[in-house]
């Protein structure tokens, strides 16, 4: 088992999957991570749907204008959504839990990739979670923060490069950022 850290720098955004398949045990896996994401006052307003339907993912695919396309070469989607009665911190913990999925996927070997839903656009004009809503069958109450593409890697990207952190953004006991003495 690598090292957490080694596991941060290794995972990246894929957009290109191959053409195989999930398994059931790889499926489970990767949703007991998770079911086991932490939430606010162990709330758990998130619920999961899983999509590896090929015309399902197809129409996936189209919930927004741009950037979800690759969704229908991925074997796997998970729709990560919550219920904002249920928490007021809905998003925080849905964020979590698709940050969950895609750190097992790496573990895994698996590539992936958050496509954003909340506040986005389907090209034909509905808001992106009215047009996931639609082809789902969501139940209103819920809202849908994003969907996770899941999927055997379909091409190599290089860890993340440590020289190119930001250390000019972490300041020490106060915000030291302006030119203004203080």
């Amino acid at each position: 088992m690598e090292s957490f850290s080694e596991l941060i720098k290794q995972r990246r955004s894929m957009r290109k999957f191959t053409a195989e398949e999930l398994t059931q045990e790889q499926v489970v896996t990767l949703m007991k991570a998770a079911l086991m994401a932490p939430s606010s006052k162990r709330s758990n307003p998130w619920q999961f749907v899983v999509v590896d339907d090929k015309d399902t993912l197809k129409k996936l695919s189209l919930c927004k204008e741009q950037a979800s396309q690759f969704i229908a070469d991925a074997a796997l989607a998970v729709v990560v959504m919550a219920d904002p009665l249920a928490s007021d911190v809905w998003i925080e913990d849905a964020s979590i839990a698709s940050i969950y999925l895609q750190l097992q996927a790496e573990d895994m070997g698996l590539g992936s990739c958050w496509v954003q839903v909340r506040e986005r656009v389907a090209a034909n004009g509905m808001s992106s979670d009215e047009y996931v809503h639609d082809v789902l069958g969501i139940p209103l109450q819920f809202q849908v923060l994003s969907i996770v593409a899941i999927g055997h890697k379909g091409m190599e990207r290089k860890p993340f490069n440590e020289e190119h952190l930001q250390w000019e953004k972490i300041h020490l006991n106060k915000y030291n950022g302006g030119d203004s003495e203080q």
